[in-house]
């Protein structure tokens, strides 16, 4: 008999720290090695953890709601065989660590007065040592929450919570209204149905807020003639399912295009850093899917670029299957460089997106339509029924003017119009 520790797993270079969801096992639980014993969530995605061991479930170090780094134990496990030991004063540290203790606490600060900081109520993750600063300044956490945050994915760093405890000393604190907290409140009424928003809703509204409020929104349109793709589509999509045992849609074809685009518009695959544009080498398409709770994740195809049609349908299927199974891995989210957001496929024919920070722009594809179109023939101009669809392109007017978020837009619809009808696949 031994015992071994079971450690909160790497998810992703950029992931440092999970938070506990939900233990699907309990202490005496028989566990098979690789069965999943715990939900987590990181500021990306909910995903389970499976075991490194088989043996029965001794005792879990971490409890639901705790904040546990990287690398830290979690629970004990007891298996058959091995020769692992659980360090006692580790065991102490890590229990400490993730101890309620930590999340509300009365700390003196510099003045003499004490603030009760209740950090489960907190919306987003606050390092130890912002948390240590809004204790000794007295920053309960509704101020907290109102924080734009410059850090990764938005976070607080310890440069904007300074300087907004010396604003605030100097009276030029700007107060900004939470999601949560509207000017107006809601009225309820008897009949009423009162929803809490889930863990992920909060954080879309969140981040969605924070957009919008770091970038300036200029969104141009444009009407693209898509008959050929459609053509082309219907005449080799049987064959290709056949062939690959995959569905060949629209979406493909259409992020080939913006590929193509931004490599004819390097300056809109860019990221804002302060009074710094970092130009991307990489291309990485971010894909907006809708998940079966009503919610959205992005996930990222990695160097778009590299792929022939039949490799990004394969991509897309892959990736929008696997989130709206909860299954994709945490870095799968991270490291876009612009995002497309297909809002035809719930019959819209435009939209006005949203960027997803630090990206600069993001286009959404309308539905395909038919519609009468004048079209040239060698015999003069006639009226055709043709396949239509919108391309809203929304761009971050810091760094983005109108001349190139608009040639972007219509770059992509150029190479939608001139899809090669007899291209091979």
């Amino acid at each position: 008999m031994a015992l071994v520790e079971l450690i909160m797993p790497k998810m992703g270079e950029s992931i440092m720290e999970a938070t506990i969801l939900t233990w699907l096992k309990k202490p005496g639980d028989k566990i098979e090695q690789d069965e999943s014993v715990l939900e987590v969530a990181t500021d990306k995605v909910d995903t389970e953890v499976p075991s490194t061991h088989g043996g029965i479930l001794k005792e879990i170090l971490a409890q639901k709601g705790d904040i546990v780094k990287i690398g830290k134990p979690i629970a004990i496990i007891t298996t058959e065989a091995g020769d692992v030991s659980v360090n006692a004063s580790a065991k102490e540290e890590t229990t400490s660590a993730v101890s309620s203790k930590e999340v509300a606490a009365v700390t003196p600060s510099s003045n003499g007065n004490g603030v009760h900081i209740d950090f489960k109520s907190a919306s987003r993750f606050y390092s130890p040592l912002v948390k240590n600063i809004a204790k000794e300044e007295n920053v309960p956490v509704s101020e907290l929450e109102s924080i734009t945050g410059s850090g990764a994915e938005g976070r607080v760093t310890k440069k904007d919570i300074l300087a907004y405890v010396q604003n605030r000393k100097l009276g030029q604190t700007i107060s900004v209204r939470s999601t949560a907290s509207p000017l107006v409140p809601a009225s309820i009424n008897a009949g009423d149905e009162i929803i809490e928003m889930d863990r992920m809703r909060k954080m879309i509204a969140e981040r969605m807020v924070d957009s919008k409020r770091i970038s300036p929104h200029v969104t141009s349109f444009v009407e693209a003639d898509v008959s050929n793709i459609v053509f082309w589509r219907n005449k080799v999509k049987n064959e290709f399912q056949k062939r690959e045992g995959d569905v060949l849609t629209y979406t493909p074809i259409f992020i080939e295009a913006i590929v193509l685009a931004i490599k004819d518009y390097p300056m809109i695959n860019v990221q804002v850093d302060g009074s710094r544009i970092i130009k991307k080498k990489d291309i990485n398409i971010g894909l907006a899917v809708a998940l079966p709770s009503g919610n959205l994740i992005v996930p990222v195809i990695r160097n778009a670029d590299q792929y022939n049609i039949t490799g990004l349908t394969k991509a897309v299927n892959d990736v929008a299957r696997r989130a709206r199974e909860n299954k994709l891995k945490p870095d799968e989210l991270s490291g876009g460089t612009f995002t497309v957001s297909n809002v035809g496929s719930f019959g819209n024919v435009m939209g006005t997106p949203i960027i997803m920070q630090p990206q600069v722009a993001i286009m959404a594809l309308g539905a395909v339509q038919k519609k009468p179109a004048v079209v040239e023939t060698p015999y003069g101009d006639a009226i055709a029924i043709r396949h239509k669809m919108f391309l809203s392109h929304s761009y971050d007017h810091r760094v983005v003017d109108g001349a190139l978020g608009g040639s972007v837009v219509r770059r992509v619809a150029d190479y939608l119009e001139k899809f090669d009808i007899n291209r091979t696949i």
